[in-house]
């Protein structure tokens, strides 16, 4: 009987480890001189699994099941639909070939900026999704004193978002695991908190939360012209320049809006904060800092990303914001350049409509929350599992084994 039992509760085993069995499918991604390409989309078609790659053109996707293409679009780049083989899913090499747009559409750039701007934001309930969606994001922080790291923080994260009718106010975030590593020398603890966090992506949504820059008083602030067309994978977008212009009483953010053409859709954004006032930009991008400590900014840019599936519906897919500043003590000579950069990118689509339920409990995560009071110390080479990650560069590889065995020795 025992054996019997020791039997089934091997078969029973083996079956959860086949059942749990994960597909990966990674390679680098470069263009057609053989440079990598940073934050390309890769999707398993056939699922809602995707990622980017990495500064260094790197992307792990893990699967249950081996899909047949994967799909690869970026920014002034033609899509690429790649077939995978059984059993050679690994290491793949992938080039990817620039999209020019053609003589002919160049001449909308004659258009009126204002009128297709409003008429984008007229479609946003249109446009974007109509019911409630809970997706599983990767949330990584870095933070860097000159080209050293000094920090890192990583998180798998649930994101539930209403649907477009309402702003993010509706919106939540929750941690599912997470993990952070620190510098122990007591120079790089400044103890700064600057604008970001796993909840950047409610707040920079610029297609949901029209009070971030698309409000009728902040465009007002804007001088708008045309550029010239740039491609998204197949699809022809209008780029829209964003320049202030008059005097302004608060800081605000400039750069290029990219629009699809046929759906007037927002589906991408590249956006830096203006520095003309460093007082004003500082109250944007600071949350708290010591007495004694001063603080100048020097840069904020983010990057947004939306991409849109089969049924012409845009969902956001990646957020980049970077930030650059000078700090130091009033006694020392001389500041200390820092970097900061969060990014996050929507893995999976779990739910929707009903059955998407709103993160609550103390894993969930409001705009006050520190991300470091969330996530505690963990050293495991495996603490990723079966999530879906953005594969860390090389140097970042460095600086988290370099961090590890500081902290190890202390």
């Amino acid at each position: 009987m025992t054996k019997k039992r020791l039997m089934l509760t091997t078969a029973l085993l083996l079956l959860t480890l086949v059942l749990k069995a994960q597909m990966v499918v990674s390679g680098k991604v470069t263009d057609l001189n053989g440079q990598p390409l940073a934050h390309v989309s890769v999707k398993a078609e056939g699922t809602e699994v995707q990622t980017v790659t990495n500064e260094d053109g790197q992307f792990t996707l893990k699967v249950h099941k081996q899909p047949r293409h994967i799909r690869l679009s970026h920014i002034g780049y033609k899509t690429r639909r790649v077939s995978l083989e059984q059993g050679a899913t690994e290491q793949l090499r992938i080039r990817m070939q620039s999209n020019t747009v053609e003589l002919q559409e160049v001449l909308v750039s004659a258009d009126d900026p204002l009128s297709i701007l409003k008429a984008a934001m007229a479609r946003i309930e249109k446009n974007y999704p109509q019911e409630p969606e809970l997706m599983r994001c990767f949330y990584r922080e870095t933070a860097r004193r000159g080209s050293r790291f000094i920090s890192v923080a990583e998180a798998v994260t649930e994101m539930y978002k209403s649907d477009y009718y309402y702003g993010p106010e509706r919106d939540a975030v929750a941690i599912l695991k997470g993990r952070r590593l620190m510098s122990m020398k007591a120079r790089d603890t400044l103890g700064v908190k600057v604008q970001g966090g796993p909840v950047l992506p409610l707040m920079v949504d610029l297609a949901k939360n029209r009070e971030y820059i698309l409000n009728e008083e902040n465009i007002a602030h804007y001088k708008l012209s045309m550029e010239v067309p740039v491609k998204i994978g197949d699809r022809t977008q209008y780029v829209i320049n964003m320049e202030p212009q008059g005097i302004l009483l608060f800081p605000i953010m400039k750069g290029r809006v990219f629009i699809d053409q046929e759906r007037l859709t927002f589906t991408r954004a590249e956006l830096e904060l203006d520095m003309s006032d460093w007082r004003a930009a500082s109250d944007y991008m600071l949350v708290r800092k010591p007495l004694g400590l001063r603080f100048r900014p020097r840069e904020l840019t983010v990057t947004i990303v939306y991409n849109t599936d089969e049924q012409g519906i845009a969902h956001m897919s990646y957020v980049r914001n970077e930030m650059r500043f000078n700090c130091d003590w009033k006694r020392r000579l001389f500041a200390s350049p820092f970097t900061t950069v969060c990014e996050m990118v929507v893995t999976d689509r779990m739910q929707k409509g009903d059955s998407a339920k709103r993160p609550r409990g103390r894993s969930s995560f409001g705009l006050r929350d520190r991300f470091y009071d969330k996530v505690e110390y963990f050293d495991d080479p495996d603490f990723w599992a079966d999530y879906n990650i953005i594969e860390p560069t090389e140097s970042l590889e460095n600086a988290i084994d370099k961090l590890k065995k500081k902290v190890r020795n202390n």
